[in-house]
């Protein structure tokens, strides 16, 4: 989870009444932390929100919101090449399930180049992540990558 992830929650929350923030359990992927860690540090960096629930599924997202009595999937947008992608995948959710529609929120323009993938490769090598991520997630990928030491200095 990055900062780009808690900007598009934080302003979703302001668009919702109620904003379900799920986290996937792909096996398929693998991910650097587990279901359980992610969704803790999720909740903690959700805290701020009263409107803002976690929760985690496997399967798919429009059939998770459609379980939940949710009607729209808030989706985050940093280029064109994820809106292509997105728009995909938001005219097949709305084939699978034609009473959820998707919104999409284009990404805080101080975020619109970070990735988890590119926070985790930066983080691994030692790199200053500082800012890109909410304080737990950086802890937590501290010590995944055993990078204490000298974090956040250039090399």
């Amino acid at each position: 989870m990055t900062n780009g992830h808690v900007d598009l929650i934080a302003r979703g929350s302001r668009l919702a009444g109620r904003l379900i923030v799920a986290v996937l359990s792909n096996e398929a992927k693998q991910a650097l932390f587990s279901l359980d860690e992610r969704v803790e540090m999720l909740r903690e960096a959700v805290k701020p929100f009263s409107n803002v629930e976690v929760g985690c599924f496997h399967g798919l997202t429009v059939d998770y919101a459609a379980e939940r009595g949710a009607n729209v999937i808030l989706r985050g947008i940093r280029a064109v090449s994820d809106y292509e992608f997105e728009l995909q995948r938001a005219l097949m959710n709305r084939r699978l399930q034609p009473g959820v529609e998707t919104a999409f929120l284009m990404a805080g323009e101080e975020y619109s180049f970070v990735s988890s993938r590119l926070v985790k490769e930066v983080a691994s090598f030692g790199g200053d992540i500082s800012g890109l991520v909410p304080p737990l997630v950086e802890e937590r990928l501290k010590a995944r990558f055993g990078t204490s030491k000298g974090f956040g200095t250039r090399r």
